[in-house]
């Protein structure tokens, strides 16, 4: 079995990558340098040579780049990254649980990491790991949920949040003349609560899960978690804010109206003019939500000579419109978009992370042998400008 690096020693060794890609361009930078000053042009070759060194540069920082913001997010804690699935099964109180003889009882466990749903190393679960039972190992398809990344996060220990959203900005900054009366500007709130609401779910199962590790990690991190984020990501944007609903992005959001009068003439235009309302706010947009339908007419759409437009179907570069980095959600409706300065606009106040629970408390698990597992959590947004938050339609559809 190979071992597993750490996350210090992987991002050790891609900075050595860079290091040595580095030293690469700045020694060929030298010879050029040296022979420009003899008067030698650089031939073709040797500037090939530097282009891909240069190239093979910048990958290698973007790699260490994107290392120093993971290492960032979750610190340096000298271990492999792990699924919610992995950090349950391997915690102490579901193993002396579930290495009873008849496991009787329940047991439960705050899994915390709710942003990511998977990863590419595993972690290892000693003796629970039972070769003779597979347990679920065909995955359900997974949207990818990336509108919480959008939003400032936060924590609470309260059931509700008490806010103040600005309702009304009036600035009437100018220059004033020595002795003159300076102008006063205007900017009003209105007292907002988020209360905390709960999102969960079970499921019941063969008892003899509890003995198959990799089993019951699918349960969870492709079943119960994915569950919750799903319906946490409908109710980020669409959410009503009418009894256990959250108030939602889309909800709240304030409605397009082409600012300038300007005019717009296609999908695109919409959306740059929409970045642009956001602005008139005094707000920098950060990004776009589309459905995916509408984000594939948008790339698929080409020139008179059939050319694409804006569309690359060799391209590799994260989804970005007007500079922006674009989400492509399920969660949107069909023909419409949100634009805005989620970060300024929102936050997301997490009560009580991701938690499994898994009990046989239960007479009828006890006759059918069966075990219920149980994962639950509690959030609350809070919507600071409704200004900062453009929603509209895309006149796709007619």
């Amino acid at each position: 079995m190979l071992e597993q690096k750490t996350a210090a020693e992987l991002a050790a060794e891609v900075k050595r990558d860079f290091e040595t890609k580095h030293d690469k361009v700045k020694e060929i930078a030298e010879k050029a340098l040296a022979e420009a000053e003899k008067g030698t042009p650089l031939a073709a070759t040797a500037k090939e040579l530097a282009d891909q060194a240069i190239i093979g540069m910048n990958e290698a920082k973007a790699r260490l780049d994107e290392m120093d913001q993971k290492m960032a997010r979750r610190g340096d804690q000298g271990d492999i990254l792990r699924t919610a699935g992995e950090r349950f099964v391997e915690d102490e109180a579901f193993k002396a649980f579930a290495g009873q003889t008849r496991p009787r009882g329940r047991v439960l466990v705050d899994v915390k990491d709710i942003t990511s749903l998977t990863t590419d190393a595993p972690g290892s679960v000693g003796a629970l790991v039972s070769s003779e039972r597979r347990g679920m190992s065909v995955e359900l398809p997974q949207r990818r949920l990336t509108v919480r990344s959008l939003l400032l996060p936060g924590t609470t220990s309260s059931s509700s949040i008490e806010y103040e959203r600005e309702k009304l900005f009036t600035n009437s900054a100018a220059l004033v003349a020595e002795g003159d009366l300076k102008p006063q500007s205007e900017l009003q709130f209105e007292d907002a609560v988020a209360n905390v609401r709960t999102i969960a779910h079970w499921m019941r199962t063969s008892v003899q899960i509890l003995a198959d590790a990799p089993g019951l990690r699918s349960i969870i991190d492709q079943r119960l978690r994915y569950g919750l984020a799903y319906v946490e990501e409908q109710q980020l944007l669409n959410g009503s804010g009418v009894g256990q609903n959250l108030l939602g992005l889309v909800t709240a959001a304030t409605a397009y109206v082409a600012p300038g009068g300007l005019t717009a003439t296609s999908q695109v235009d919409i959306i740059r003019l929409m970045i642009l309302q956001v602005a008139l706010a005094e707000y920098p947009a950060n990004g776009i939500v589309l459905n995916p339908i509408d984000w594939a007419a948008i790339e698929m759409a080409k020139d008179a000579n059939g050319n694409y437009l804006i569309g690359n179907p060799q391209g590799t570069i994260s989804p970005s419109l007007w500079g922006l980095p674009l989400v492509a959600t399920q969660a949107m409706g069909v023909d419409k978009a949100l634009v805005g300065a989620f970060n300024l606009a929102a936050q997301i106040f997490d009560r009580q992370d991701t938690t499994v629970d898994v009990s046989t408390e239960d007479q009828d698990n006890f006759v059918r042998n069966k075990v219920t597992i149980r994962a639950e959590e509690r959030l609350a947004l809070a919507i600071y400008r409704p200004q900062a938050i453009v929603y509209g339609d895309l006149g796709r559809v007619v």
